[in-house]
């Protein structure tokens, strides 16, 4: 079986992941319109009728907001962690009691034959997760909204086909940018968001030979540019010594139009 995945949306705005393999298509977080999560699927060719199930990774509304509506419209079991779950209940609408399933923070599960490992990350959520993707030696690491990167994350993630990593922020920007002190005090802490260079720094850790592809995600609107997140992330991991362009594509994603559907 193959594995292939499109990053739907990535962004301040709204994010959603999707990944299938076989009869599975999951789609982890709906953090747009119930329209607009139909017409990204659209772009890749993805009728959501075909769906199996949807993983959220926390209860922020760029991640949750046609969460409902998809569920009901599909009638799409939800995946979440006990406290996500209490932390969203009151936001995405009434959900039937056969919709509802805990996936539990450092757990592994299987759905059609793909492997799904939930890990811990640090921002300001309940109890924000987020997934690597297994199968056939195979691995798809889907890593954002986090303040920092541990070095338990590091171990779960080191070594994937691709990543879809945070690259939030440039620090500059943000620094001079419209921002209150408060607001950018909780981006910059440990709670917050990975900055172009820390997302750098961390992939040096990370890339084996093994690593296709690396998608730059969850940019800010206000404080970053894919054009300085590309280049920033670039010169880091050139200096560092790896071949970008030709051994590990660097590749920027969008709130408003999925990336292609790409085959590991």
């Amino acid at each position: 079986m193959t594995l292939r995945f499109s990053v739907l949306a990535s962004g301040s705005t709204g994010n959603a992941f999707y990944i299938e393999s076989g009869e599975e298509r999951i789609l982890v977080d709906a953090g747009l319109s119930g329209k607009k999560m139909e017409g990204l699927l659209d772009q890749v060719g993805i009728d959501p009728q075909t769906l199996s199930r949807i993983l959220v990774t926390h209860e922020h509304s760029d991640h949750i907001k046609g969460l409902g509506i998809m569920a009901r419209r599909y009638q799409l079991p939800i995946y979440a962690n006990e406290k996500t779950w209490n932390a969203m209940e009151d936001k995405i609408g009434k959900i039937s009691l056969d919709q509802k399933f805990h996936f539990s923070m450092e757990e592994t599960m299987t759905f059609g034959g793909l492997d799904v490992e939930s890990f811990a990350v640090s921002h300001d959520a309940a109890d924000p997760m987020f997934y690597t993707f297994h199968q056939d030696g195979r691995k798809v690491a889907l890593v954002t909204d986090l303040g920092y990167v541990s070095e338990r994350i590091k171990k779960t993630v080191e070594g994937a086909d691709a990543y879809i990593f945070e690259s939030n922020h440039d620090v500059s920007m943000l620094r001079m940018g419209r921002y209150p002190w408060n607001v950018k005090r909780r981006i910059l802490g440990d709670s917050g968001h990975v900055s172009n260079e820390d997302c750098a720094l961390a992939l040096t850790d990370l890339i084996t030979d093994q690593t296709k592809r690396v998608y730059l995600a969850h940019l800010s609107l206000d404080n970053n540019m894919k054009d300085l997140a590309h280049m920033s992330v670039k010169n880091v991991l050139q200096e560092r010594g790896f071949e970008i362009g030709t051994r590990v594509e660097l590749h920027d994603t969008d709130p408003q139009e999925a990336t292609p559907i790409f085959e590991v």
